[in-house]
């Protein structure tokens, strides 16, 4: 009996090993036969895109068909195109630039630094300072036949708007014209004094020069035309021990503009058909340097009349212009009028020992 039972078990187990190798056999082929109707199946279907495309039918018609008569279904790739990329791009930029701002915010908040920016801010005129470097590199060049041979400033007398034009009007050579201010109340009502009381009595007038004009302060620590006449009149009037100053502004207040006017007079030699602008430019200080080289941007030639005091000038041609140009040097006396396109010259100024020195003039076309 134990015989058979060990025979019986050993037939048991030689028959389950023979159906175990029967299953996996059966179980390959099973794999073996989807994976050829596998590609049997995606060779079919390129076979058929392909058939598809030359009767003139899209992918997208194909994959619908797919969809809707075979029940299959398939997820299209959306190809992205170059508006979307962008806008992705420039969306992904701004969301990452509110980031860092708003992390900055938080910092300069934190270190207390906020209340000084914003004050900087508004008190600022422009975002990006209008410098020497910024000019020099925006400027158009200089036409160099202005100043070549030109050895010495030139200077006229009594000279008619038609030899002014032909021979400086227009052409960047510069001018002086002797006893140009003839008949001007301005020579004996123009003071510091004057400025003061005219501005200070003028309702805007000091905002005016604030908001809409210049202001030059140089080498003082005034920051408006309103502290430079708040001094006190021992430093006013160049006291000795008092600290010196020189400064400048363009007037834009139409009711300042009336009284000025009233006080000088056209230049005689600006031909007839030339308007002048209604901006009037002022200077006004005591010994020492006035402006520093410079060039200006403004849009036309200028004329500057000295009412007291004396000034010289000292031109510097242009870069380009130096292999052919001079450097000039001309005073300028009470009652002359130097014209000057300081768009082309490079230009400062010395205010010499005495009369207190006050300029005014305007641009012409």
């Amino acid at each position: 009996m134990q015989t058979e039972g060990v025979i019986s078990g050993e037939r048991e187990m030689k028959n389950r090993k023979e159906k175990s190798a029967d299953s996996g056999e059966k179980h390959v082929n099973n794999n073996d036969n989807t994976d050829q109707h596998r590609e049997k199946f995606y060779s079919k279907l390129c076979e058929l895109r392909q058939q598809a495309r030359k009767n003139g039918l899209g992918s997208d018609f194909v994959a619908q068909v797919f969809r809707t008569r075979g029940g299959l279904k398939f997820q299209t790739q959306e190809a992205i195109s170059w508006p979307k990329a962008i806008v992705m791009t420039l969306t992904l930029t701004i969301v990452i630039g509110a980031g860092v701002m708003a992390i900055g915010g938080v910092v300069i908040k934190y270190l207390g630094w906020d209340e000084d920016i914003y004050a900087a801010f508004r008190e600022a005129h422009c975002l990006l300072d209008n410098g020497g470097f910024t000019i020099e590199v925006a400027r158009p060049l200089t036409n160099c036949e202005c100043c070549r041979n030109l050895k010495e400033f030139p200077i006229e007398r009594n000279i008619s708007p038609e030899d002014f034009v032909k021979k400086y009007a227009y052409t960047a050579v510069p001018v002086l014209i002797k006893d140009a201010t003839q008949n001007w109340t301005a020579m004996t009502n123009f003071s510091f004094e004057f400025f003061r009381n005219l501005y200070v009595n003028t309702k805007g007038a000091l905002e005016t020069v604030e908001e809409e004009c210049q202001f030059f302060p140089y080498k003082t620590e005034f920051d408006t035309l309103g502290e430079v006449f708040n001094m006190t009149s021992q430093r006013a009037n160049f006291t000795p021990g008092e600290k010196p100053w020189y400064i400048g502004w363009s007037n834009c207040h139409p009711d300042v503009s009336t009284v000025l006017r009233q006080h000088y007079n056209r230049p005689y030699f600006l031909p007839a058909d030339s308007e002048s602008s209604s901006v009037d430019w002022i200077f006004m200080g005591g010994p020492g340097l006035g402006a520093f080289v410079h060039l200006d941007y403004v849009q036309r030639p200028s004329w500057q009349a000295q009412i007291s005091g004396q000034k010289t000038w000292t031109l510097i041609p242009t870069p380009e212009c130096e292999d052919v140009c001079s450097s000039m040097n001309v005073t300028v006396s009470k009652g002359d009028i130097i014209v000057l396109d300081t768009n082309q010259w490079y230009h400062a100024t010395y205010i010499h020992p005495g009369e207190i020195s006050i300029t005014i003039g305007s641009e012409y076309d």
